[in-house]
């Protein structure tokens, strides 16, 4: 089996690829490296060019007929970044997915995976949310992934089209080989600002303490991203058997919540030496967060994760170490 992954030189694309190899599924990429790394596609079939470029999707299903479904992965995902550029985040995730879907469904695709979020969410009281919780984006980020959402739901319920929206709560981690991992030198999630901070010998920030969570700091469900790696592969194997209507919605995350205090110890816990931490406001686009409560996942997916968050910490810890090993280029 083949499967298409936009996005695949990306953090997830490329681990997802990999995960792919392990299970005997050949992986095809195509990613414009605005974000992503070529050194993710070594030995991987790989077309370099944007998702919008009607030519090169017909190119890369003539040339591999026997693609059988799609993951798309590739976005813009920085929450700060799209509240300075709201156009910028609507063009490359809501209008190149439109773009994109219009080349499958020429091209006779009929399955497609897309890659969702949970930050559409409104969060319960206890900051937890289902697939029925009520949608509330607060980020332009977040408002493409839920416009993209209810957008493929409709054309899969007026053209040969079938889609699974995965919604990811926090991927953290590396593929445990260490292929693949946060290819960015600039993070903007939590483990990953802890992480560049205690390489420099510098505080953590702790951006917003007034949330209204057990000790004031956000809340994240944090997954492995080999276990998130795992939820696709899953998705993939079991897709006929799922979609029985046009679309649907799966949450994937690991049932916890961490709040970022509790991430920082948790850091102190796995990292050799102590990190310290300092707090300020929140950011622009910055929400209390959730986790989920849905057993949908583990269902329908006979998927759970495997992973714990000491796990993530250490394995993304281990990956920092060999980055710039493995990033040859290090103008970004």
């Amino acid at each position: 089996m083949k499967v298409l992954i936009s996005g695949g030189a990306g953090f997830i694309g490329s681990t997802v690829a990999s995960a792919c190899l392990d299970a005997g599924i050949v992986p095809v990429l195509i990613d414009n490296l605005i974000t992503g790394r070529r050194e993710f596609t070594t030995g991987r079939i790989f077309y370099e060019g944007d998702i919008a470029d009607d030519r090169l999707v017909d190119t890369i299903f003539a040339e591999h007929p026997d693609i059988e479904v799609v993951i798309h992965c590739a976005a813009l995902i920085v929450v700060p970044d799209s509240v300075s550029d709201p156009r910028g985040y609507y063009e490359a995730n809501v209008v190149k997915t439109l773009r994109f879907v219009g080349s499958l469904i020429r091209n006779g695709c009929q399955k497609l995976i897309f890659s969702s979020s949970a930050s559409i969410y409104q969060p319960d009281a206890d900051f937890t949310v289902d697939e029925n919780s009520g949608i509330d984006p607060q980020s332009p980020y977040a408002r493409t992934k839920s416009v993209c959402e209810a957008m493929l739901a409709e054309i899969a319920a007026a053209e040969p089209l079938k889609v699974l929206s995965l919604r990811y709560f926090n991927p953290i981690g590396a593929d445990p080989e260490m292929r693949t991992g946060l290819q960015i030198r600039n993070p903007s999630h939590a483990l990953g600002k802890m992480i560049q901070a205690w390489e420099a010998g510098e505080p953590f920030t702790i951006t917003g303490t007034d949330f209204p969570t057990r000790d004031g700091s956000g809340i994240r469900d944090y997954i492995h991203v080999w276990d998130l790696a795992g939820a696709h592969i899953a998705a993939v194997s079991r897709f006929d058997a799922l979609l029985r209507e046009p679309s649907l919605v799966i949450n994937v995350g690991t049932g916890t919540g961490t709040t970022v205090r509790e991430l920082l110890d948790a850091f102190n816990q796995v990292a050799p030496t102590p990190l310290a931490g300092i707090e300020t406001d929140r950011r622009p686009g910055d929400v209390v967060g959730a986790f989920t409560r849905s057993e949908r996942a583990r269902e329908l997916l006979e998927w759970k994760p495997r992973y714990s968050l000491a796990e993530g910490i250490a394995h993304s810890l281990a990956w920092a170490k060999i980055r710039n090993e493995r990033l040859f280029s290090e103008s970004r």
